[in-house]
């Protein structure tokens, strides 16, 4: 093996993903840094702190891998503003859900209003937003505008239903599948559809490849959801969701294929029992045993290879290669 294939052989897959976009990846941190400017001291004080903490950056790795592998290599000025739109929008986001769960950590920093306040957090959120809309604007990127609108709207419905459903523990799988789709989901989508637009694709390319995305995102979602009944060292205690009263698929398939007395249990142990440890200890050994986790597993497959088949279509090439990566990766990380 040569240096350059034993230095890919140690990197770690999220680095070796990158590697065909290294350069415009670079080049992106620099213009979304910018993109993120203001006038007030205090926002660029905030703001810094939020770039110095990026998590692994799959967003717009997604952007512009997706732009590259349907125009053959081709690039646009267009897909870095598509990028820093989809990077400032989910960034709002996190800030806002950080607000909204009253959460004091992220990626182990401390969250926005742990360090200031709600209100500066939730004006922080609202400024990000405003700066992703208008940086579309001002381009007129109408098309770039449009589909991370859709995205927007369908994350606060699905947290909306999600909210709503959790008071019940009434979710359906068609319900929970519908929330994690606009929850987790349409972003992704964006993302892929943003990238297809940005290099001009036609309107078939960029809805295939929101497809695209979006059976990556439900993918990505239910690897999260599973995460809750193993005991890998993922920086999320083993039982969480449960503690949070959140119906995981893995709960929702049980719930509906055990007799009725094991509901009641398994109900009155969420809503009721959720910070016993040795109970919620026993609900995760009575998932297991209903085949809860081999069903989740089975369902993300079957996103998985919905995905692979939308790449099928298009000819190989490095960019392809990566985007392959990134749908294994998804469903075999360990965080």
């Amino acid at each position: 093996m040569n240096s350059h294939g034993e230095r890919r052989a140690l990197m770690k897959p999220v680095e070796e993903i990158k590697l065909p976009i290294a350069k415009e990846m670079e080049l992106f941190e620099s213009k979304f840094k910018d993109s993120m400017l203001s006038k007030v001291p205090l926002l660029n004080r905030i703001t810094y702190y939020i770039v110095r903490r990026k998590g692994k950056q799959m967003r717009p790795m997604f952007v512009f891998l997706v732009a590259k592998m349907v125009s053959n290599g081709g690039f646009d000025e267009r897909t870095y503003r598509g990028a820093s739109v989809v990077e400032l929008i989910h960034t709002a986001t996190l800030v806002h859900d950080d607000v909204v769960d009253d959460s004091n950590r992220r990626r182990g920093f401390f969250s926005i209003n742990a360090l200031w306040k709600n209100k500066i957090a939730v004006l922080v959120g609202d400024f990000l937003l405003s700066k992703g809309l208008l940086l579309s604007i001002d381009n007129e990127d109408f098309d770039l505008l449009k589909l991370i609108s859709i995205a927007v709207r369908e994350m606060s419905e699905g947290e909306l239903l999600q909210i709503e459903k959790a008071r019940k523990l009434d979710i359906t799988e068609d319900v929970y599948f519908e929330i994690i789709r606009q929850k987790t989901a349409t972003l992704i989508a964006a993302c892929c559809g943003i990238g297809a637009a940005s290099v001009g694709a036609s309107n078939d390319t960029v809805q295939q490849m929101r497809k695209f995305g979006e059976y990556i995102g439900i993918a990505f979602q239910i690897k999260d959801d599973l995460f809750d009944y193993t005991e890998d060292k993922i920086g999320k205690p083993t039982g969480i969701d449960i503690k949070e009263q959140k119906m995981t698929l893995p709960l929702i398939y049980t719930l509906n294929n055990c007799s009725s007395d094991k509901k009641k249990w398994l109900i009155n142990s969420v809503k009721n029992h959720n910070k016993n440890k040795k109970r919620v200890k026993e609900v995760i050994a009575f998932v297991k045993e209903s085949g809860g986790l081999d069903y989740t597993v089975e369902k993300m497959h079957k996103y998985k290879n919905r995905a692979l088949a939308i790449l099928d279509n298009y000819p190989e090439s490095e960019y392809k290669k990566s985007l392959l990566q990134m749908i294994e990766y998804v469903v075999e990380r360990k965080i």
